[in-house]
């Protein structure tokens, strides 16, 4: 188990218009994601795999 604070950050996609995600990737295996609106709310956690894979499916061009 690890004692490593996330070190939480939005995508510099992100035009700072109210509806980011934040995500901290210094987790080994894991990855939090929380909403930047209500920090205090909790998170969701996944695995890093999981998280990998979402993302590339959410990069590709030909995704609707």
């Amino acid at each position: 188990m690890t004692t490593d604070s996330p070190r939480w950050f939005t995508s510099s996609y992100s035009n700072n218009g109210g509806a980011c995600v934040e995500v901290a990737t210094n987790l080994p295996g894991t990855v939090p994601v929380r909403d930047t609106k209500d920090r205090d709310a909790g998170t969701l956690t996944f695995s890093a795999d999981s998280w990998s894979a979402f993302v590339q499916f959410a990069s590709r061009k030909d995704t609707p």
